[in-house]
């Protein structure tokens, strides 16, 4: 059966961002001396532009304030993103939802800069579509809020709407919100309890019942 509402995770999930976003960080890192470690992408996948900066900060050395870093990390980014791809499948899925009437939402721990450069580059970006930033709530994922906003934007009630994730931390914020959270993951790894894991665009259409 097809759900009220299905809100997406954005890098990774409907785009596919992550391996960009990966090279813009180490890119950022170099330009200040800083050697990427081997385990980068782990660590900051799914993770809030602020939280990665604590960690770069307190762990490797980073110096610089924040506002400047974050700058000196786009300025990699942005270009790149005219590259950018969506993943196979998920911007199809998203349209024939669409087409249906399912209230949607993209619901993302990028800036808003990001959010909107990365939707149309892949033309997901239409007059009243609705999009959640990290700059939109007080807490990004994995707390609840982001995927509480899209639910109250969308006017439906968490229990009634799927959340559809490729990180564990996006995964944990769905879950916490009360939503069916479905665990898309780039590569095939174990989500958190309770969510449901699939490993195809395929098998995403079934669970949303297209």
């Amino acid at each position: 059966m097809t759900p009220k509402a299905v809100f997406w995770d954005m890098d990774g999930t409907l785009v596919d961002s992550e391996p960009l976003h990966e090279a813009a960080l180490i890119a950022a890192l170099h330009s200040v001396g800083i050697a990427a470690p081997t385990n980068l992408h782990e660590r900051v996948l799914g993770i809030a532009a602020w939280p990665v900066y604590e960690m770069l900060r307190d762990e490797f050395g980073l110096d610089l304030p924040f506002d400047d870093w974050i700058v000196r990390k786009y300025d990699h980014y942005l270009p790149m993103a005219e590259t950018l791809k969506p993943r196979p499948g998920a911007v199809e899925i998203y349209n024939e939802l669409r087409g249906l009437g399912v209230a949607q939402a993209v619901v993302s721990n990028s800036d808003r800069l990001v959010v909107d450069a990365n939707l149309r580059m892949v033309s997901l970006f239409y007059p009243g579509m609705k999009t959640i930033s990290r700059n939109d709530v007080r807490e990004g994922k994995p707390h609840a809020e982001p995927f509480l906003r899209a639910a109250w934007l969308a006017g439906v009630d968490p229990a009634d709407a799927v959340a559809v994730e490729d990180s564990v931390t996006g995964a944990t914020a769905g879950l916490a919100a009360g939503m069916r959270t479905i665990f898309w993951p780039e590569a095939p790894m174990a989500g958190p309890p309770g969510a449901i894991i699939i490993n195809s665009a395929d098998e995403l259409r079934a669970e949303l019942g297209l």
